[in-house]
């Protein structure tokens, strides 16, 4: 039985999770060259460690949009009550 999330925002969270996991990755493979004195790695690789706060910054829209939809709903009941 598949099972998935229809709230909204559900899938932006989900998807800033995976990416700030591969931010956090990128800064950790990036910063073990400077720890062991060998050749920092090429400019791209620090440009990947911007997507730790690209990640964070999804999953907040994602936080954000789920809760403007909740208070939407929670105003349709309290009307229609």
């Amino acid at each position: 039985m598949k099972t998935s999330t229809t709230e909204p925002g559900a899938a932006f969270v989900r998807a800033g999770g995976i990416v700030f996991g591969l931010g956090s990755v990128a800064t950790l493979v990036t910063f073990v060259p400077l720890f062991f004195h060998l050749k920092p790695l090429p400019t791209a690789a620090y440009w990947l460690c911007m997507l730790m706060p690209l990640g964070f910054l999804l999953s907040l829209v994602g936080l954000l949009q789920g809760a403007r939809a909740q208070k939407h709903r929670a105003e349709e009941g309290s009307g229609a009550a």
